[in-house]
Order: C-alpha cells, then sequence, then structure tokens
C-alpha cells in the first residue's frame, strides 16, 4: 500500500506527513508540494533518507496529479489556499486526478460547518462544493472537518493584539468554540489516510470547549502583558482589521497583511463563534487516534516566543 500526503510543506500537511512516517515505510509514501523548494532542506534530506518520494504537485496541473496518484493507493488532500471559485476549480481538478489515476481512497480536509444549514463563513461554499463533487466522484472517501485551529488564538490574535496596543479585538463576544490543535488534526488526517475511518464516512474535527475570552485571560496570567478583551460588532471589527492592513477579500493585495487571510474570512468564523455554532463536540480525535484532544493550556508554552519577547 502506498500513500500520498499532498501538502506536506504546510503545517498540517506537515504534521500528516510525520505522522505517516512514524506508521509505514517510507518507500510507501509520497508527499507533495506545488514547489517543493518550500520544504526545510534539513527536513527534505531526513525524508527522502527515509525512502520517501517528494513529488511537484500543483492544483492546477491535472496531468502531473494524474502521473504522481498512479503511484499510489491512497490520498489525503489539504485544502487550496484560495478562496472562492480558483479554489473550487483547483479541489475539481484534484478529485479528477485522483479519478484518472484509480485511486483506492481519497481524504479530504473540509471545514467544520460545510455540512450545516445556518452557517455563512465566507470559505465554506467552497469545502460544501468539494464535499458535494468528491461524493458524487465514485471514489471511496473519508471527510474531515476541522473546527477553527486552537493556534489562531495563542499565535495570530496575540500576534494582532501586539500590534494594537494590546487589544484583543474579536466579534466572537463571550462565544465557546472546540477549536482544534493542529497536532491534533495531523494526527486524524494520517489515521484517515492508513484506513481507520469508516468508509465513506465524514468526520467533525473538534477540541476542547473553550472561550476566546479564557484564552486571552490564560496568555495575560503567563505573560503580564495587560491584554484587553474587546468584543466588537461586525463594522467595527472590519474597521480594527483595517487598520492592520489585512484585505477584505481574498482577491485584493494582501501583501502587507500580517496574516494570510482576509477580514471577510475572520469576521465571518468570529461571528459564527459568537452564535455558538462552533461549540460543537466530538469524539472523532479519541475515536480515530487513542488520544484526548488537546488541553488548550498546554500550548500556552509551546507558543510564548509570541509573546515573550515583548514582555
Amino acid at each position: 500500500m502506498r500513500y500520498v500526503v499532498m501538502g506536506a510543506d504546510g503545517q498540517l500537511g506537515g504534521r500528516v506527513a510525520e505522522n505517516m512516517l512514524e506508521a509505514v515505510d517510507g518507500k510507501n509514501l509520497v508527499f507533495t508540494s506545488p514547489d517543493p523548494s518550500r520544504i526545510p532542506a534539513d527536513k527534505l534530506e531526513r525524508w527522502k533518507a527515509r525512502g520517501v518520494t517528494i513529488a511537484t504537485a500543483s492544483y492546477d496541473d491535472r496531468a502531473a496529479m494524474t502521473e504522481v496518484f498512479r503511484t499510489a493507493n491512497r490520498v489525503w488532500m489539504i485544502s487550496g489556499v484560495y478562496i472562492g471559485l480558483p479554489r473550487q476549480l483547483q479541489h475539481r481538478n484534484v478529485i479528477d486526478a485522483a479519478v484518472d489515476a484509480g485511486i483506492e481512497h481519497f481524504t479530504y480536509t473540509s471545514f467544520f460547518g460545510a455540512n450545516r444549514q445556518g452557517y455563512a463563513q465566507y470559505v465554506l461554499p467552497d469545502h460544501t462544493f468539494t464535499e458535494a463533487y468528491l461524493r458524487n466522484s465514485g471514489l471511496a472517501f473519508n471527510i474531515m472537518r476541522n473546527n477553527l485551529y486552537l493556534e489562531n488564538y495563542f499565535v495570530n490574535a496575540v500576534m494582532l493584539a501586539l500590534a494594537c496596543g494590546n487589544r484583543w479585538v474579536t466579534t466572537a463576544g463571550e462565544g465557546v468554540g472546540t477549536f482544534v490543535a493542529k497536532d491534533d488534526s495531523g494526527r486524524v488526517g494520517a489515521a484517515l489516510l492508513l484506513g481507520k475511518g469508516e468508509p465513506n464516512a465524514d468526520y467533525d474535527v473538534c477540541g476542547r470547549p473553550i472561550s476566546q475570552r479564557k484564552i486571552c485571560e490564560m496568555i495575560v496570567a503567563a505573560s503580564g502583558i495587560p491584554f484587553s478583551y474587546e468584543p466588537v460588532d461586525d463594522e467595527a471589527f472590519y474597521t480594527y482589521l483595517d487598520g492592520l492592513g489585512i484585505p477584505r477579500s481574498s482577491e485584493d493585495n494582501g501583501a502587507k497583511s500580517p496574516v494570510p487571510w482576509c477580514s471577510n474570512d475572520m469576521v465571518s468564523n468570529e461571528a459564527a463563534i459568537g452564535l455558538g455554532q462552533m461549540n460543537v463536540e466530538s469524539d472523532t480525535i479519541e475515536r480515530l487516534t487513542g488520544r484526548k484532544p488537546t488541553d488548550p493550556a498546554d500550548l500556552i508554552e509551546t507558543y510564548a516566543s509570541v509573546w515573550r519577547r515583548k514582555s
């Protein structure tokens, strides 16, 4: 059995890749990237020394992906970085390439809420489209729907607050979310790629419930920095993000943005937290990996470098 991990140069794909190396002989693994030069040289050499095949695979190049997939049986796919029609077309390319290559099983990394009524996050149409396309492709599959990442709040939210006079601004209000740690998601991705999921089943990947206010308070206690938690409405949050140089749309120029997202994405995600939509518990992590979800408190020291130089 040979396995493909797509986007192995990324944070989640890299975690799935490392977990697969713990479970499978490297000669049975193919790690892809649209540009393998993005992979740190030491990691690339370590993977190659273990027998891993490193392949170039752009979501825009169906023929090249088909050739890569022909060498394997099962594929794990991370969603693309664009938002809107370009991403949907890319995702269709990947699934079509898997069909062309006769892949036996395909795992897609979606986003929580893609199958739920009343959820209006900016990115959801892309995932809803991809899930439907995958279901209709004839491929055997699993879908993993990640909740928002815990790291968003221990890293990016802290960075933004530090850039704005220690103001932690959000539309999440007092909402609670079952945010997931990337390490947990990486273990779930590897488990599904290895065949530990039920046939053609989808899984909500959720962590332990916690509010952003609580995370803010935890970081204040650890850092000594007097972050002020400020719930605001959508308009005020847009204004705050505009001031940081974050583009409204994924189509706008984000060259000066401190985060790799657009404000339409951020505002709609935070609003969903405030509505209680991201506070859904699941047993996916424990059921597929044998581990309980990461305790948010365990990430304080892991990402302390974000605030430590400022304290």
